[in-house]
């Protein structure tokens, strides 16, 4: 009978192949818990961070509106003054629509400072209470789970469109349930002197992330003929990132001022 002779250099390779297999799982296993902590950082630690740092914002915003400090700029903190009664021209007479309540829209002058967090909005349906700040920098609005005003874009209460982007998913994620918004919700900002109460109009559900047309002081799509408005009003815009967990589109939400309720 014939004996299989098993050389050194033999059980050398295999050896090897061992360490080998061993290393890769070890690798593969490390990978897989840096990727899991990653994804827990993304969609819980940032969430949770930026909801409470826009909760203290908001807080803070209530008690120095209640106390009377402060001295930021425009609808944040510089007076403002109703429109002349003998003098109501088509850029500062509020539109009338029946259902609608009238009022004497507001004339705000200044700018807030970029990223200054001067206005706080409120949607019931969405169980939302955010701040709102100037610019739609992301490292200092967006992730902080604020809501960004478009600069270049009117202020709330002006005429003209008033528009904001909010992240759909992580950092707070305000806009994320931004989909279930129906015409008649209401949309309300607060600033340091007044309320402003905007109702739901109309959605676009998904249009180019270039589609610079939903922004303008007449919002409407230039990807999407025929979705937006064609005549002047006083319009709020709150646009998101869609679908969830991309970036490659937008959709926007449209609403028209109703009502605005200075402070006392």
């Amino acid at each position: 009978m014939r004996m299989r002779v098993v050389q050194h250099r033999d059980r050398r390779r295999r050896a090897r192949w061992r360490r080998g297999l061993w290393g890769g799982g070890e690798v593969l296993v490390t990978v897989g818990a840096v990727l899991m902590l990653l994804v827990v950082h993304q969609l819980w630690w940032t969430n949770r961070e930026a909801r409470q740092g826009a909760e203290r914002k908001v807080e803070a915003l209530e008690k120095e509106w209640g106390s009377g400090g402060g001295g930021g700029s425009a609808s944040g903190g510089t007076p403002v003054a109703p429109a002349p009664a003998s003098s109501p021209s088509a850029a500062t007479k509020a539109p009338q629509r029946a259902g609608q309540r009238s009022y004497t829209p507001v004339i705000v002058s200044g700018r807030p400072r970029r990223s200054q967090a001067y206005a706080i909005l409120t949607i019931p349906r969405l169980r939302l209470r955010v701040p709102v700040a100037e610019g739609v920098s992301k490292p200092d609005v967006l992730n902080k789970g604020y809501v960004g005003h478009y600069p270049g874009t009117q202020q709330p209460g002006q005429a003209g469109n008033f528009a904001l982007a909010g992240h759909r998913n992580t950092h707070g994620e305000p806009f994320r349930y931004l989909p279930r918004l129906r015409p008649r919700d209401t949309i309300q900002v607060e600033t340091k002197t007044a309320t402003y109460t905007y109702a739901v109009d109309k959605v676009l559900p998904q249009t180019s992330a270039r589609d610079s047309g939903v922004l303008r002081p007449v919002p409407h799509s230039l990807v999407r003929p025929g979705r937006g408005y064609d005549r002047p009003g006083y319009y709020v815009t709150l646009t998101t990132c869609t679908p969830e967990f991309t970036s490659r589109y937008r959709m926007a939400v449209w609403g028209k001022l109703v009502s605005m309720r200075p402070r006392a």
